[in-house]
């Protein structure tokens, strides 16, 4: 294998992170619309923190060797429509992302707040923030962008 080979085998491992992390993510979104203890909260924010360093893992490995791939091989270069449609996708989508980590810490932080209280049953206001509609939205943004990255990459229009 050459060296070019082993940097696509791990652009397609961080890929495969980011896409991993993003699914684990979404089964913990899905989840907390259910919830409203702090308990259970705190529960499902042990799984989403597993989901985010495997994001946040996948974000700057894929970009950073999908450029040096781009630069190292003869046939791409990193001014290719498709190339530059990645790389705006991929701002997108880390800023998206990033803004959905915020919103889901709120109720991390409602829940703590509660369980040191010594609340850990149901709250009302610990529910809503599990359904936060922003977290919900920019996590969609994300993952969106996200599809359409692998998509592009699949495809490579213009190329």
């Amino acid at each position: 294998m050459s060296f070019q080979d082993w940097l696509f085998s791990f652009h397609l491992l961080f890929a495969a992170t980011l896409v991993g992390g993003l699914v684990m993510s979404w089964i913990v979104v899905v989840a907390l619309f259910s919830t409203d203890g702090a308990d259970e909260t705190l529960g499902f924010n042990r799984v989403a923190t597993i989901a985010n360093i495997a994001i946040l893992l996948g974000l700057p490995g894929t970009i950073a060797l999908g450029i040096w791939l781009a630069i190292l091989r003869p046939e791409f270069h990193p001014w290719d429509g498709w190339i530059i449609a990645a790389i705006v996708l991929w701002a997108i989508a880390t800023a998206a992302v990033f803004r959905s980590f915020r919103e889901y810490r709120k109720p991390i932080a409602k829940a703590r707040a509660l369980t040191a209280a010594g609340s850990s049953g149901e709250s009302r206001e610990l529910a809503l923030l599990n359904r936060s509609a922003a977290g919900l939205l920019f996590r969609a943004v994300g993952s969106l962008a996200i599809v359409l990255i692998v998509i592009d990459m699949i495809y490579k229009p213009g190329a």
